[in-house]
């Protein structure tokens, strides 16, 4: 399982979407093994150009081996994005931003990285393992309600109090190490089910908090309208629930008018300010069965995107 190999989910999906142009500027969010920056690279001209984001050195290892004039790879999280295109000089030029959400294949199934319930290895769980607190390090001091919490809001485990104060207790005779003593205690109060582990839900609530994915999404999301260029593409690719129930909420937002109750003291004016539609919230769309059965973690993969009207 260490050496599985990176399958990118929604591949093609998300290229027709972008709908690239040939001499067009471009942003990949998220690298992670490089296969959408690869494909968008195959559709980009002489002039094109892709800045790739990732703040996983591993992944940046693998950004570097790309010898291509075209591309940039930049090592920082995807919501510190208007600060680079200020920086390259591509402010409001940039005809289409991809994001693949949650962790890669990569990340998955090395076992030193600390995210997977079934591979035993050091509970770590970060994005950037230079940076930040590990899992080990929040599951052996934080209290048992903020880990009750986590669990229940982020990972929407109703077993979460029993869980919580099962680590405690452990915790308090020695320290929980690893993967597999974490996923033990979980698979000991969450019943068996056949299509989910019963770690699943624990593990991606530690890992969403731990790398503050929903602060990071819901940060980039504020900026993105504004950086893009005419008519500018956005896809975004989520796994989790919460994640979609944020992209969604922000492309409706964004892709209606303001429902202004009648008879209400406002000029028309001001009525026209409100209503300016800013995106076309063009597609929702699902990998297919044969994917799904080809890249089992494609499942809960959802593809939203949307295009600047301006």
């Amino acid at each position: 399982m260490k050496n599985q190999k990176h399958i990118t989910v929604l591949l093609h999906e998300a290229i027709k979407y972008l709908n690239i142009k040939k001499n067009g500027i471009y942003i990949d969010g998220t690298f992670g093994g490089g296969g959408h920056s690869l494909n968008i690279l195959k559709h980009l001209g002489k002039q094109g150009k892709l800045y790739s984001f990732d703040q996983d050195p591993y992944a940046i290892n693998i950004a570097k081996k790309i010898f291509d004039s075209r591309f940039h790879i930049i090592q920082d999280k995807f919501s510190n994005i208007t600060m680079h295109a200020k920086n390259m000089n591509i402010y409001k030029k940039i005809d289409g931003i991809l994001l693949d959400l949650g962790p890669s294949s990569m990340q998955l199934f090395n076992p030193q990285r600390g995210f997977s319930f079934r591979i035993n290895g050091p509970l770590d769980m970060r994005m950037n393992p230079c940076h930040g607190t590990s899992a080990k390090q929040w599951i052996n001091t934080s209290n048992q309600n903020t880990i009750a919490y986590i669990l229940k809001t982020l990972g929407e485990e109703k077993y979460a109090k029993k869980i919580a104060n099962k680590i405690v207790k452990i915790r308090n005779i020695k320290p929980i190490n690893t993967t597999q003593e974490l996923s033990a205690i979980i698979q000991n109060i969450v019943p068996y089910n056949k299509y989910k582990h019963p770690a699943r839900r624990s593990f991606q609530a530690i890992r969403i908090f731990i790398n503050q994915e929903l602060y990071e999404i819901k940060t980039f999301l504020q900026q993105v309208l504004n950086i893009l260029n005419s008519h500018g593409k956005i896809v975004i690719i989520s796994f989790h629930s919460i994640e979609d129930r944020i992209i969604k909420k922000f492309m409706i937002q964004h892709s209606q008018n303001v429902n202004i109750p009648y008879n209400l003291p406002i000029t028309e004016n001001k009525i026209n300010q409100l209503n300016i539609k800013k995106i076309k919230n063009i597609k929702r769309i699902f990998p297919s069965p044969q994917e799904m059965i080809q890249n089992p973690r494609s499942r809960s993969a959802i593809l939203r995107t949307a295009q600047l009207i301006e």
